[in-house]
């Protein structure tokens, strides 16, 4: 037996021949289970391309397909106080703070940003599931009426991009504060005269459900989320009944006259902007190349500007 061949050779073959493959080239698909290669699947914005089961989409990820050139400046909340109560179940409240943070890459659950779609000037806010389930604590009520005051200053329409389990236990009666407190934020720009457009996307439900997420001059919803206060599970056990076939998903609701669209993730920014456009009297959106936005260094005084992510307001 020719130990060189059989032996050494490949063993020297093979360790210059391994590449190293990064685990996170594709992604299986929750609904149908298609494997999904990781390009095809950003390029169509986590939306399954088999089955159109729409997935989870970060804030800052949406506001990049959202915003022209995927430009757009972060506003400012204020912070909020770090653990009022002293929580502690099987780990303490800022320990679950930095691991979702670390998980996530970003300071809290909901990202406020302006900038420009379609040429239309807006104010964004969108919630993270990732971080902590989306839950609804102070600083969420923060970012909401950090939202709306920009939005009444500059004279912009809002729209909200809900996400959430509930309120944030955590926070107790100070997250069950944040419903009165986003309903006058709410409130604020309905007496200004602004648009307030709510994007509900999977899943949206509890407190978040029974204030801010509802009270849309125009309710949109992406296909198949759960929207809803108390879930289909907890009904069934309280009634002792089965639910109907898609019982308080987006559908269903849009069928008995909760929602007014239900719009794939690859048609909402067309629609976004014709709602605003049109809401704020402004003439139809005028379709092909757009220039880019306007640089805030050159001559802005920020007002209308909008910045590169680099340039954000920490």
């Amino acid at each position: 037996m020719n130990w060189i061949s059989n032996y050494v050779r490949p063993t020297i073959n093979s360790l210059f021949s391994r590449r190293e493959v990064p685990e996170n080239l594709w992604t299986k698909c929750e609904n149908c289970g298609t494997m999904l290669f990781h390009r095809e699947l950003a390029d169509s914005l986590n939306v399954c391309t088999n089955c159109a089961h729409h997935m989870y989409l970060s804030p800052r990820d949406r506001f990049t397909a959202l915003f022209d050139g995927g430009i757009f400046r972060e506003i400012a909340v204020p912070a909020a106080q770090s653990d009022p109560l002293h929580f502690r179940d099987q780990k303490r409240y800022p320990d679950r703070m930095r691991a979702a943070q670390k998980a996530t890459g970003e300071a809290e659950a909901m990202l406020v940003a302006e900038g420009d779609i379609g040429a239309t000037p807006i104010v964004a806010a969108a919630q993270d599931f990732a971080f902590m389930a989306g839950s609804m604590g102070m600083h969420v009520g923060n970012a909401i009426i950090a939202a709306a005051e920009r939005a009444v200053e500059v004279r912009r329409p809002l729209v909200l991009f809900s996400a959430a389990g509930g309120a944030r236990m955590q926070e107790g009666i100070l997250s069950l504060m944040q419903m009165p407190r986003s309903t006058v934020a709410v409130q604020m720009l309905k007496e200004a005269g602004l648009p307030y457009i709510v994007v509900l996307t999977h899943p949206t439900t509890g407190g978040v459900t029974a204030s801010y997420a509802m009270l849309g001059d125009v309710q949109i919803a992406e296909p198949g989320s759960l929207i809803c206060f108390a879930g289909p599970r907890v009904i069934e056990q309280t009634i002792r009944e089965k639910l109907p076939e898609g019982f308080q998903r987006a559908e269903y609701l849009l069928e008995h006259g909760m929602l007014d669209r239900v719009t794939h993730r690859k048609d909402l920014r067309d629609e976004l902007i014709a709602i605003t456009r049109m809401l704020m009297n402004m003439p139809p959106a005028i379709k092909g190349v757009l220039s880019p936005p306007a640089d805030p260094a050159e001559g802005s005084d920020g007002a209308d500007g909008v910045a590169t992510k680099e340039d954000a307001t920490p």
